[in-house]
């Protein structure tokens, strides 16, 4: 089971991604929505609504400990933002919103992720970028200089929207790490 974050922002494109890799998903929004899951998707959005949304629901004390018990995650930009060190601090990182520019800069490219044979194509909305990271942080792929997409253990963070491109790649990456820990936990 797929838990998609739905606090605010596009969970119903991640929804769809993983019905057409016939996944089965349901939302989140509150703690008791995660029991259960083998992996979760946080989505982009709005980072101070998602933030004050977490905060209200008591997800923002329970998300830090399911990503610490290994909890596949895959975050899009807002999601990267939540992950953040000033934020739940899932993730040894620091970003920049809106690093990119405002709603009227948005753009698309395609980015070179390593690990991944091919660029992904990329919607960059109100973007934000990785400023710094710590040691256990990978940065895996960069737009401009700017890092875009990190790895960390079984998380995957991107400034960008795979969901709105009909990109199917870092979903399937998220689906693999849950069929990994799943046989892991059953030896």
């Amino acid at each position: 089971m797929v838990g998609v974050l739905a606090l605010q922002g596009d969970f119903a494109a991640h929804r769809r991604i993983l019905a057409a890799l016939h996944a089965d998903s349901r939302e989140v929004r509150t703690p008791a929505d995660l029991q259960g899951l083998s992996v979760l998707i946080l989505p982009g959005g709005e980072s101070t609504t998602m933030s004050l949304g977490a905060v209200r629901e008591g997800l923002d004390r329970v998300l830090p400990e399911v990503a610490a018990q290994g909890l596949p995650m895959l975050a899009t930009c807002a999601g990267m933002i939540l992950l953040d060190r000033d934020h739940l601090g899932v993730l040894d990182i620091a970003t920049q919103r809106n690093a990119f520019g405002r709603q009227i800069r948005s753009f698309e490219a395609d980015v070179a992720l390593a690990g991944f044979a091919e660029p992904v194509h990329a919607v960059f909305i109100r973007a934000p970028w990785v400023v710094e990271h710590g040691a256990g942080v990978e940065p895996i792929g960069e737009l401009d200089g700017h890092v875009v997409a990190v790895r960390a253990g079984a998380i995957l963070a991107v400034a960008f929207h795979p969901e709105l491109t009909g990109e199917t790649r870092l979903h399937r990456w998220l689906l693999e790490r849950a069929a990994q820990r799943a046989s892991t936990s059953s030896i």
